[in-house]
């Protein structure tokens, strides 16, 4: 794992307090969307799928805050949307920093050299850069030419300043582990800390719902990187243990607790992935009131093929805290790339086949 030693014991400490307090539903990571709005159409999200009257709302600082107040988690990923358009972001930032929350800023980067000086370098601030592979790659994902030259410039702009810096990447379809190496290669050679990778969830309003990964070949895939990457010191932003998750080592439940999401409706059923569940008016009745136990891969047929950190790095953390043993070796000698894979669950509903939706993907101008 490239997380900085004291970002990892500020997490332990969280994780300790939760299990002597005898939580066992408990949030690891706030997904904040205070807006949807983007100056991008990526063909793999749904998120500007909204009428101009959702797109153009906002929350507010003092929602946000509250937000982080309510749930308190050790960290915020703040996403949407594209953060950047939100005028008062910097305030928003300051105010978790000022709460000693680490902050991940999730952002295409195309705003990011504008407004790069309205915000200082902190430990406790990261941003993390989307880049779904190399040039050609990238830019097909986000529908735009040149968008992976932009954000790559403001990549090495932001570490000269001394920001902290990730890597978001998700794969798709048609994703061949060599190309996969290299791209990896590229964020080390970056010099970014980490590296934040997984295979892409099929939003229902997605413009191109046939670019998504099965389970099984995001599995195959992953294997074939690993194998790939022996000796090549990645930093890869993940537990050891969702590594292993992802070369289909482990079989987990998902737990959507672990990573609760607050936007412009409120706080999102069950995950922010799952659009269409419902809402809940407060952190509390989030946890209290959602039907937790209908949702993962077996229980629900939209969550069929989810492999989203959102939904299993929590359930790698809590295997890791039961067994330190076990995360430590794979840490020691990375996850297994041969052999038998974890059984995958079998579905507790009926299986309908359904037809692949494609419709053409918006294109958005840049906004500068």
């Amino acid at each position: 794992m490239s997380v900085p030693i004291r970002q990892q014991f500020s997490v332990a400490k969280y994780l300790l307090q939760q299990k002597i307090k005898g939580n066992k539903r408990y949030p690891l990571v706030l997904m904040l969307e205070p807006l949807f709005r983007c100056n991008l159409a990526c063909a793999g999200c749904g998120k500007i799928d909204y009428p101009d009257e959702i797109l153009n709302r906002r929350l507010s600082v003092d929602e946000c805050l509250a937000a982080v107040d309510e749930c308190g988690a050790p960290i915020v990923s703040i996403a949407g949307g594209e953060p950047l358009l939100h005028k008062e972001l910097p305030q928003i930032i300051e105010g978790i920093i000022q709460r000693k929350k680490y902050v991940y800023l999730c952002t295409n980067a195309l705003l990011l050299k504008k407004r790069i000086d309205d915000y200082k370098p902190s430990p406790y601030l990261t941003f993390s850069i989307h880049l779904d592979g190399n040039r050609e790659r990238h830019d097909a994902s986000v529908c735009q030419k040149g968008v992976f030259d932009r954000a790559t410039e403001a990549v090495e702009m932001a570490i000269a300043r001394g920001f902290r810096v990730t890597i978001n990447c998700t794969l798709f379809q048609g994703e061949k582990a060599e190309e996969v190496a290299e791209f990896l290669d590229y964020c080390k050679k970056l010099g970014v800390e980490g590296t934040t990778i997984a295979p892409g969830f099929s939003y229902e309003h997605a413009p191109m719902q046939d670019i998504f990964i099965k389970m099984r070949d995001s599995k195959e895939l992953f294997r074939k990187v690993f194998k790939l990457g022996r000796g090549r010191k990645w930093k890869l932003n993940h537990s050891s243990l969702y590594l292993d998750f992802l070369a289909g080592n482990q079989a987990y439940n998902c737990t959507p607790w672990g990573n609760p999401t607050r936007n412009v409706f409120g706080w999102q059923k069950p995950c922010y992935l799952l659009v269409d569940e419902g809402y809940a008016p407060s952190f509390k009745a989030l946890m209290e009131e959602t039907p937790w136990h209908k949702y993962g891969n077996a229980k629900n047929p939209k969550c069929a093929n989810c492999m989203a950190h959102c939904g299993y790095e929590a359930s790698a953390v809590e295997d890791a805290v039961k067994n330190p043993l076990k995360a430590a070796w794979v840490a020691l000698f990375g996850p297994r790339t041969d052999g038998p894979m974890a059984p995958e669950p079998v579905p507790e509903y009926d299986v309908d086949t359904v037809g692949v939706k494609v419709r053409p993907a918006i294109r958005i101008q840049a906004i500068d």
